[in-house]
């Protein structure tokens, strides 16, 4: 494994039952990056994002991720990176400020008073910091949602459809905290990002290496600046059944 890669991923193959979710997926993704995987419905998108944050595991092949081996030290790697989901994946009986103080203790946040107050602060749910989860908009539970996968300032964030269900405030908010965050992570050591988004134009904005999916396979994987746009749009219009072949 490069000594610059976040993610080098190996024949990555998921099988349920007769079908091949993944088919021996692999690519090197270098430190600092931000991959946005594309794909049709059932490309194998979810799943791949699932397997790499440790959610699931392969059926076979196997992944480096930030320099731990997936199938040896899962538990190690899960301090080290955040999932924003469409998900929102709180408590919904607990308040915002519980739902983040009980996700900083788990993670051994220094200050966790400090870093809920000034993740709060961010997302602009301060003054509902003590009203329960289940009393939110769709927007505000999102937005909470984004703070606690931030909570312990990963190195590396996956994110599954972020956008999905977001109001335009919240996804100026998250746009804005995107951009934040993409700086360097407080260790000193570069943050890298991992997207699932069925938005081409906001995937290509975001990213720095881009993935088309197709029934499992890897159709493309590139850095962006090596890719023609027209070549792009042809592999993504073809994997989602709408180019020509």
């Amino acid at each position: 494994m490069s000594e610059q890669a976040t993610i080098v991923a190996t024949d990555l193959t998921k099988v349920f039952g007769a079908r091949r979710a993944l088919d021996r997926v692999g690519f090197e993704l270098p430190a600092g990056a931000f991959l946005s995987i594309f794909g049709p419905n059932g490309a194998g998108k979810t799943t791949l994002l699932r397997i790499l944050s440790t959610l699931a595991r392969p059926t076979s092949g196997n992944a480096q991720v930030l320099g731990f081996d997936l199938k040896e030290k899962p538990g190690d790697l899960r301090a080290h990176i955040g999932l924003i989901s469409h998900k929102p994946l709180l408590y919904l009986d607990l308040s915002a400020e519980e739902n983040l103080l009980l996700a900083a203790r788990l993670y051994g946040v220094a200050d966790p008073y400090e870093r809920v107050g000034e993740l709060l602060a961010t997302v602009e749910l301060t003054a509902r910091r003590h009203d329960v989860v289940r009393t939110f908009s769709r927007g505000m539970t999102q937005r909470l949602a984004i703070a606690r996968a931030l909570v312990h300032d990963p190195q590396l964030v996956f994110l599954d459809e972020p956008y999905s269900g977001l109001d335009p405030r919240a996804v100026q908010i998250f746009d804005e905290l995107l951009h934040k965050v993409r700086q360097k992570s407080q260790d000193g050591k570069p943050r890298s990002f991992c997207m699932v988004s069925h938005d081409m134009d906001k995937g290509l904005a975001l990213a720095t290496h881009l993935l088309i999916l197709e029934r499992g396979k890897v159709v493309l994987f590139a850095r962006k600046e090596d890719v023609n746009p027209g070549e792009f749009a042809r592999l993504y219009l073809n994997s989602v059944g709408m180019g020509v072949a």
